[in-house]
């Protein structure tokens, strides 16, 4: 595996999960279990920019939907 980014030519993929919490994935391999697709994909670089721009509240799902229905949002 590369260390330094700017070697690494591996395409990924953006991931969500059930509590819509975000990752990369290689592209070449399996998903694991509880891992969707987003739709995007490029270099490692891209991909992490991309999730800055996305995940813009890293309150897991559950805890969102407690806090909403507890009127702590």
């Amino acid at each position: 595996m590369p260390t330094d980014e700017t070697e690494d030519a591996t395409i990924y993929l953006a991931v969500v999960n059930a509590e819509e919490q975000y990752s990369i994935w290689p592209k070449d391999r399996p998903l694991p279990a509880g891992w969707n697709e987003t739709g995007a994909s490029g270099t490692r670089v891209e991909m992490l920019a991309w999730i800055r721009e996305t995940w813009t509240d890293m309150r897991p799902l559950s805890l969102r939907k407690k806090m909403q229905e507890s009127g702590a949002e």
